[in-house]
């Protein structure tokens, strides 16, 4: 058996969750995090995708380094609720390694096989 880090999957997930909200993998994610951590994940994923759908509807003047912050405190935030989450059950810490697997997968073949999208 692998040994699996707390700390890593929390940071891995928090990055691989935020990047999905605005992809084509969020719905599939989305209604994933909901039945595997309940329904509070789900929710906290639709308001990351309305923050960043936000911040990049803003007018184009000083968006990057707003941009820059609104990512990295969702991430922050993403990695302290799943940081949380695994302290009180760490036996999570495999099925969220499967969904960062399923999830990279998910965003990896949308961006070889569709349009190129502007991120």
């Amino acid at each position: 058996m692998a040994v699996i880090h707390r700390e890593r999957v929390a940071w891995e997930s928090a990055r691989v969750f935020v990047a999905a909200a605005t992809a084509d993998a969020y719905w599939w994610l989305g209604e994933t995090l909901g039945r595997r951590l309940g329904q509070a994940y789900e929710q906290d994923l639709a308001r990351t995708r309305v923050r960043l759908q936000r911040e990049e509807a803003r007018p184009v003047q000083d968006t990057r380094a707003a941009g820059e912050d609104v990512l990295s405190a969702e991430v922050g935030a993403w990695r302290a609720r799943i940081e949380g989450v695994l302290t009180e059950r760490p036996e999570l810490a495999e099925v969220l390694r499967q969904v960062i697997e399923e999830t990279g997968r998910r965003m990896d073949h949308r961006h070889s096989t569709g349009p190129v999208r502007r991120e």
